[in-house]
Parts: C-alpha cells; structure tokens; sequence
C-alpha cells in the first residue's frame, strides 16, 4: 500500500530517511513531498543573546528549524570559536528544554544536553518546565518561528516563569508543492494514507488533495504525527484515522497499519496519542 508523507526528507548526508525505512519495514511504500519552505532571520539577534548565558536561565526549543537557526550561525568561523571555547560550556551548566527526540538530537549536535524529549509536546513540555523552574528566575531563551503556538508561552507566564522569545526563522509553502502533489497523483495513482506533519502543512495541502483524489478523497486514511495537526484537519472536516501515539518512526508506522487494518476488517485504529509538532 501507499503512504504519502507531507514533509521534507531527512538530510541525506544523514542517511535514509527513518519514516521511509521504518513504513518499508511495515511494508508500505512510502514518498516524501516536502511541504514548506523557511527564512531564516534575525541572526545576528540570536547569536548576540546566545554569547550572554549569563543573561538566562536557559534554552527551550520546540521545532529543529530553531537548532538550524542556531547551526547557520556556527558557520562563522568567529561564532564557532567563541561557542566552542567558553559559550558552550556555560549554556551547558543550564538547563536544555526540548519538546521532542528529533530537536533533541540537533541539541547534542551542538554539544548541549536536552531534557523534556519524552514531553511530545508543547503542552506536556510546559508543564515539565513549570515543575522545575521557580516563578520570577532569570528567563528561559525561546527562539523559534513565527508560526509559534501560545500555549507554552501561555502555561509559563501563568505560573511566572519567565520566557524571552525570539522569532528566527518564517514560513511558507514549498515552491514546487502543487507540481509535486500533480506529478504524485498521475504517476502514483491514489495512496491509501496520507500523513500531515503540521497545521501549516493541512492549510497548504488538504484543498490540492481534495481535487487530486476527486471521489476518491474518502477512500484516503488521513494521519497526523500529533494533535495539534489532528485538530487542523478535523477543523477543516475531515475524519483524522490515526494520531500516531509518539513523534517517531515507530509510532506513526503501527498507526497506520492499525487504521488501515481497520478499513480492511483487521481490528479498530489506536487511540489518538500525544506527539510533538513541527
């Protein structure tokens, strides 16, 4: 069976990609088509707070586009020798707060320990940052999109602890998305499952997929890697058939063999579960 993911792959230089590899393992035949496109700005504003840890409390980050943001500027050479030799090391006597496994792993690329992957999400991670910061410390430095939801902004400010956000990168839809989806279709014909990966991706996409797949649009399991996104596409109505219980591989790939054995008479589709958003 088909499965069509709306995202970008992973970094080749990385090896495959682990949605791919993990959906072929369940013997789904999956294509990525990336969705959205990022600007990447004020860097010159994050690096100036990064060189002043002093100045924080500590470091929160909910998307990998934020960590990029932050690896863009460690290509100045100049940048690079100031966070190897001392900024690194004293962000690192701070606390790293990530929302999930992936941004987690572009922390330690940076040489910095994450915590709160197992959150999943920004509700959950809000949470996990209010149990362990006294109301009224030094503020917690958010770098992050201008797409950003209020919730953990939200939930700190309610108990007092202190967040400096700073916008770093913008989105937009993917330059080629409409060619991609057509040229999808005509080839591929109609996959079983389709899988959004962010609000953004459900406003960029769903209307070109409704006219690709015409009548066939109910014969599609649509999924989403968390709930934010779920809510998205039941807000734009549609029936979500499978939440993937955790931001990974593993999870999204057991939800849609769930739901899709659940089409075919195999047993009924998991529980919608938490998972992070990108």
């Amino acid at each position: 069976m088909k499965v069509l993911l709306l995202k970008d792959p992973k970094d080749k230089d990385s090896g495959p990609d682990p949605y791919l590899k993990e959906l072929g393992l369940y013997g789904f035949e999956a294509t990525l088509i990336p969705v959205l496109s990022f600007e990447f700005i004020s860097l010159e504003s994050l690096f100036e707070k990064l060189s002043h840890p002093d100045c924080y409390g500590g470091l929160v980050f909910t998307s990998p586009r934020a960590l990029e943001a932050i690896k863009i500027c460690l290509k100045e050479k100049s940048k690079n020798e100031a966070w190897s030799k001392s900024l690194k090391e004293r962000w690192n006597t701070k606390p790293v707060y990530v929302v999930g496994k992936a941004t987690a792993s572009l922390v330690e690329e940076i040489g910095l320990s994450p915590q709160g992957e197992k959150s999943g999400n920004a509700e959950k991670l809000a949470e996990y940052i209010c149990s362990r910061e006294k109301p009224n410390s030094s503020a917690l430095l958010f770098p992050c999109g201008a797409l950003k939801r209020e919730v953990l902004p939200t939930v700190l400010r309610e108990k007092g602890v202190p967040l400096e956000s700073l916008t770093v990168y913008q989105t937009a839809q993917h330059a080629d998305l409409q060619e991609s989806l057509s040229t999808y279709f005509s080839q591929q014909g109609i996959p079983a499952s389709v899988v959004f990966f962010s609000p953004s991706g459900v406003r960029f996409c769903l209307q070109h997929i409704q006219k690709l797949s015409g009548d066939f649009n109910n014969h599609i399991k649509f999924a989403a890697i968390g709930p934010t996104t779920a809510e998205a596409l039941e807000a734009a109505g549609l029936r979500v058939s499978c939440t993937a219980a955790s931001p990974t591989p593993g999870g999204l790939a057991a939800g849609i063999r769930a739901a899709l054995r659940s089409r075919d008479g195999g047993g009924p589709a998991p529980e919608h579960g938490a998972a992070a958003e990108l």
